[in-house]
């Protein structure tokens, strides 16, 4: 299945989707803490497979965090501190776009972290994780893999669409030259921090369309049975007749035909 068409890939996610509102149902009734770690090169498709999963959630219940550049107090701080504050309450569900993996990734190859700091992080990741998985956070962590040929083509198309053209940013230009480099930082990453509390689960991502249905396959297999049985609202018949609106409707640009 290497190639698959609009009408098929939403006829495979459709079901997983259904499956993930159980999920979170039955986070929800037993209090279960989910956090889903998304990390990958510039373009591999980290905002899309997130989107996939939340499309259908409750909000409510559902979090998104793609946190900027730390600020001048953040940097002061302890390096996990910032991230700490948006880990999920019971019932929640977080998917971090980037995470504290920055440090030895960007923060790395940009020279924005020292190797003493890469260093300590790269210690202090498991010891960090291992706390969280004791306390009861089920962790999830996924790089999401992608070919140099694949990333230039996404970054040509970003610079010439202009509704993804605020995806490519200054750095995204700069670590175009630094693809090689990545995949060290990567290798030495996986090394230290792919521990048996806190695994990391790498998903070919050259193709984003199936790469977002194996991954949202796996994180829905990696845990327990979450069918969660769910009560119908009842919608009894109105004892008063149906109303209508009587206020005016804007009218249609001319140029808009509708159909």
């Amino acid at each position: 299945m290497s190639k698959l068409s609009s009408k098929e890939y939403e006829a495979l996610l459709e079901p997983m989707q259904v499956e993930l509102l159980h999920l979170s149902q039955w986070l929800q009734a037993e209090g279960k803490r989910l956090a889903v770690v998304v990390e990958g090169r510039d373009t591999a498709g980290k905002g899309g497979v997130i989107k996939a999963i939340t499309e259908h959630l409750n909000p409510r219940m559902v979090r998104h965090v793609a946190l900027p550049k730390p600020d001048a107090r953040e940097q002061t701080q302890w390096y996990f501190q910032r991230y700490v504050a948006h880990l999920p309450a019971a019932g929640e569900i977080v998917l971090f776009d980037r995470s504290w993996y920055n440090r030895a990734g960007v923060e790395k190859v940009m020279g924005f972290a020292t190797e003493s700091q890469v260093s300590a992080f790269l210690k202090q990741a498991p010891v960090f994780e291992k706390q969280l998985v004791d306390d009861g956070l089920l962790l999830r962590k996924y790089w999401l893999t992608c070919d140099q040929e694949t990333q230039e083509k996404r970054f040509a198309e970003r610079r010439t669409d202009p509704l993804k053209g605020w995806k490519l940013s200054p750095i995204d230009v700069s670590a175009r030259e630094k693809y090689a480099e990545y995949t060290r930082a990567r290798e030495a990453m996986l090394k230290a921090t792919h521990t048996r509390s806190a695994p990391w689960t790498l998903v070919d991502f050259n193709n984003q369309r199936l790469g977002r249905l194996t991954m949202i396959r796996h994180l829905l297999d990696s845990l327990a049975d979450f069918v969660v049985p769910q009560k119908k609202v009842a919608l009894p018949a109105l004892k008063q007749p149906l109303k209508k609106e009587h206020y005016g409707v804007v009218k249609p640009i001319k140029k808009f035909k509708l159909p």
